[in-house]
């Protein structure tokens, strides 16, 4: 195996076919390992929260992944230009392992939380190498795009089959089941990657690049902060405690405005942030992962606390949500050179995202699995269609030096749109949920009762279900109804929060005007004949 290799833009690939083959065996099981997390945690996570209680912390098992992935992503892709992938790569698999041990091992929320954070600077890592190790290892851009097929197909494999594989490791074998699956897989990446991939390093100037730390941890408190607003903010209304995390997110968001235009390797290119071009496109990405996380996370509450269906069943009807954006991906590649205006694809994937929300919406529950599964499909094909859209019209609109900057913007920016989603819809939930169940027991003169309906993971626990009716009868009241009204309110707040995702999908899909006509047909024929 060939390490510290230099890096030079000579030669279509750097290593003959089989070491390439071997060394992207290792980056595609990296890609799995990313995915994989991404999709079968939130199948699981009704369960989790069943059992471990704290729902207040509900929306953090998701968001502290994903704030830890979103700083360490620039960081490390920088880190790795200087000092070689390789490295980092390793250390990040071998965070991520044992950040999954860990997830496994919780006894409460909290630490979950706090393992998940872990994990996700792992995720992140990986996340900011992966794709930067393809275009190092085939500097020749055709032969880099057949071997990124290689790679995305991996990470759609593993999109597709894990919420199905998240309902029945929960079912089967217990929801920490479903974070030990990706001890094996990171095995196998780091054998791979061990092994067979070569430690390439770019040629150095001389000139050491200045990473933006102090940038990352305004990023990270700003975001911090901004979540525990969102969380507090219907509950407590603008109380000494949400000023003051207000106050603290508009400094935090000043500093880092007048901070990142002086920084020659932002974390957050300001100035490419407020292009009038790209800027619709940015704010396009933000509102797609606020409405594709916001299904991905409480779409499977809907159906097992709601719907009283098994997680077997949730993950298979939230499958089709995942193998939607992977087709999407597909679809776009093939119709973005044959359309007039690439612009076209933006507005049917958000129509069909906005649809396929409010339609979630509008079922109630006792559909056929297949309305159920259309629905899924179609958010996550409108959502797929936008995904690789937006990356397709920006990487048009900007300059070819700043490619990489725009692309790892967005998906930074998609990863915020989750965060802001999960949270905005975990604080509208945990209102609204308790603002139903005290009417409803109100109804039935029953308000004594509130603490045993307050949280709605109640809803999930079965034995605890029959525990509590079995209470409530020997009361002298009617338990069954009640146990059905606390779970028509959670299903209405559900609906609200879902909702407000369709409303960010619409918001994308009026943001479209804005984007400059984008026409990437025209250039085809002349890559072909060229």
């Amino acid at each position: 195996m060939a390490t510290g290799i230099g890096l030079h833009d000579q030669g279509r690939q750097l290593l003959p076919f089989r070491e390439s083959v071997l060394a992207m065996l290792g980056v595609a099981s990296v890609s799995m390992l990313i995915a994989l997390d991404q999709t079968i945690v939130g199948t699981a996570m009704p369960r989790i929260v069943a059992e471990l209680k704290g729902f207040e912390l509900y929306a953090w098992v998701a968001t502290a992944y994903m704030l830890a992935s979103v700083i360490t992503i620039p960081i490390f892709g920088r880190l790795g230009d200087l000092f070689g992938r390789k490295p980092f790569m390793l250390a990040a698999i071998l965070v991520f392992t044992l950040a999954s041990v860990l997830c496994g091992m919780a006894t409460n929320m909290l630490f979950l939380v706090l393992a998940r954070g872990l994990q996700g600077i792992g995720g992140g890592i990986m996340m900011g190498t992966v794709f930067a190790t393809v275009a190092d290892l085939f500097p020749d851009p055709k032969l880099r795009l057949r071997w990124l097929v290689f790679v995305t197909s991996a990470f759609g494999l593993a999109n597709m089959v894990g919420p199905t594989l998240g309902g029945m490791l929960t079912q089967h074998g217990g929801w920490r089941l479903v974070f030990f699956v990706n001890v094996p897989v990171g095995v196998v990446a780091l054998v791979f990657v061990r092994y067979f991939l070569p430690d390439l390093r770019h040629a150095r100037d001389g000139a050491r690049l200045r990473l933006d730390w102090l940038g990352a941890f305004v990023v990270a408190v700003t975001f911090g902060a901004l979540q525990l607003a969102i969380e507090l903010l219907p509950r407590q209304g603008w109380s000494a405690t949400t000023i003051v995390l207000s106050g603290l997110v508009l400094v935090c968001s000043l500093t880092l405005f007048f901070w990142e235009k002086r920084m020659g390797y932002p974390i957050i290119p300001v100035d490419m942030l407020l292009d009038r071009k790209l800027g619709p496109l940015f704010a396009m990405s933000v509102l797609g992962g606020f409405a594709l996380f916001s299904l991905v996370f409480y779409v499977p509450l809907l159906f097992q606390g709601g719907y009283a269906m098994s997680p077997r069943a949730s993950g298979m009807l939230i499958t089709p949500l995942l193998l939607g954006t992977t087709v999407g991906s597909v679809v776009n590649n093939r119709m973005v050179t044959r359309v007039r205006r690439a612009n076209a694809i933006l507005y049917a994937g958000f129509a069909l995202s906005a649809f396929a929300c409010l339609a979630v919406v509008v079922l109630r529950g006792n559909e056929p699995y297949l309305a159920w599964m259309a629905c899924m499909g179609a958010s996550g094909l409108g959502l797929g269609l936008v995904g690789t859209s937006l990356t397709v019209c920006s990487q048009q609109i900007v300059s070819r030096d700043h490619i990489g900057a725009a692309t790892a913007l967005l998906h930074s920016l998609r990863t915020f749109g989750g965060m802001l989603g999960t949270a905005m819809t975990g604080a509208l939930l945990g209102h609204l949920y308790t603002v139903g169940v005290n009417r409803s027991l109100d109804s039935y003169q029953a308000t004594q009762w509130f603490k045993s309906f307050a949280s709605p993971e109640l809803l999930v626990n079965r034995a605890d279900q029959a525990a509590l009716i079995t209470r409530l009868v020997s009361a002298g009241h009617a338990g069954d109804a009640m146990m059905n009204s606390a779970r028509s309110a959670l299903v209405d707040s559900i609906h609200i929060g879902l909702a407000v995702a369709a409303v960010a999908a619409l918001a994308g899909l009026c943001l479209a005007w804005f984007v400059p006509p984008v026409r990437v047909g025209y250039l085809e024929p002349r890559s072909h004949n060229g």
